[in-house]
């Protein structure tokens, strides 16, 4: 854990050791973490549950934030199921990270833009780890806008200063490269982010990237698909993605987020590619039933993810899923509108473990875990 308090000589000693010598003992050498939603909450904690041996971590998806500032326990943490899987998760030596999670871009700005409100929430986030007993906090505030960036780079240092041994977790967007999301050169404003990378890797433990809803946001790769694209994460994009993160923040804090999930889009056929709306996002179920239903065998594509394509028709079937005229292959050979489907499994995620091993970096995280997910990632994860 961080050692704040030492001195100078002893600070420099540790970082001159070996990495497996003073890394916390684990069950791997890539830490494996993975969010846990608290609107699932029977399912997730069962199928976490059981394979808390191939964790070094789990992030709880439990706290939120009202808009004066103010935490809210969503998940009910005095309650089983969690009360029980916290208790096993520490007897096994599994950090407990609980995630506070806030999308309100205004009130987070209103928030931490004033030091009371914004020193109020440090302390009551401090607070809430040491009465808990939990081993740190997760902080995924998203949808800032760049204007909230020094204060939430703030709100950070505050909270770091704060939580003396515990553990700093920040989950935060990933970005994209510049040059992969305009044609040309990009607009003026292309650069105001709302992370500032540097104050994070300053004042996290574990920076959790959330390499995920790529969709049609790398113009270099859509231009490069052969038919539709708008994956979920490509390895390839994930590459350009922790690469940019790289340049900022310490391999030994990266920590690369991969989904277990998929989406589906409305296609639109185009002069030139084609328009995408999309629909819903989905566990792996959802689109195996789809596929079984218009008897489809869904193919991997070029993002390494399972896929196909159909025609939706107004008759639902089983589980409210539309039928229709099953795709032949990779591209819908027609002219009207269709749907896409894409979704991460086992061999989606085993292809982005092996990007965290070669870039080196501290770990993964997934989102998320609650038995909707593709079972075989546990065996994916056994060992790592």
């Amino acid at each position: 854990m961080r050692l704040r308090s030492l001195l100078l000589f002893s600070f420099v000693f540790v970082l001159l050791l070996p990495a497996a010598a003073h890394a916390a003992p684990v069950k791997s050498t890539l830490e494996v973490a993975g969010w846990l939603p608290y609107w699932r909450s029977a399912s997730s904690t069962a199928d976490v549950a059981a394979h808390l041996n191939d964790l070094t971590t789990i992030n709880p998806f439990g706290y939120t934030v009202t808009t004066d500032g103010v935490l809210f326990d969503a998940m009910g943490v005095a309650d089983d199921p969690w009360k029980t899987l916290i208790a096993n998760a520490k007897a096994q030596k599994v950090r407990v990270i609980p995630t506070v999670m806030w999308s309100n871009a205004s009130a987070i700005y209103n928030i931490l833009s004033n030091s009371t409100t914004r020193m109020q929430l440090e302390d009551d986030v401090a607070a809430l780890v040491v009465r808990e007993g939990f081993d740190g906090i997760d902080i995924d505030f998203e949808n800032k806008t760049s204007a909230t960036k020094p204060y939430f780079s703030l709100f950070l240092k505050g909270l770091y200063q704060r939580m003396g041994p515990k553990w700093v977790y920040c989950t935060i967007e990933s970005r994209t490269p510049l040059s992969s999301r305009y044609d040309g050169t990009p607009p003026k404003d292309a650069s105001l982010y709302a992370n500032d990378f540097v104050q994070i890797n300053k004042y996290c433990d574990r920076v959790q990237i959330m390499a995920y809803d790529q969709g049609t946001i790398d113009l270099k790769l859509n231009a490069a698909a052969n038919g539709p694209y708008a994956p979920v994460s490509d390895p390839l994009w994930v590459k350009k993605v922790m690469q940019v993160a790289l340049q900022t923040i310490s391999k030994r804090k990266l920590v690369l987020g991969i989904p277990t999930y998929g989406y589906e889009y409305a296609l639109t056929p185009l002069a030139s590619g084609f328009g995408y709306d999309i629909l819903w996002s989905f566990d792996p179920a959802y689109a195996t039933q789809l596929a079984a239903a218009n008897n489809i065998i869904p193919f991997r594509n070029s993002a390494g993810e399972l896929s196909f394509t159909y025609i939706p028709t107004t008759t639902p079937t089983i589980a409210n899923v539309p039928t229709g005229a099953a795709a032949a292959g990779p591209v819908v050979a027609t002219v009207q509108p269709f749907n896409m489907v894409t979704w991460s499994d086992a061999v989606s995620v085993a292809q982005k473990i092996g990007i965290a091993r070669e870039l080196g970096i501290r770990g993964i995280s997934l989102f998320k875990f609650d038995g909707g997910e593709d079972q075989n990632i546990w065996n994916v994860l056994e060992g790592q």
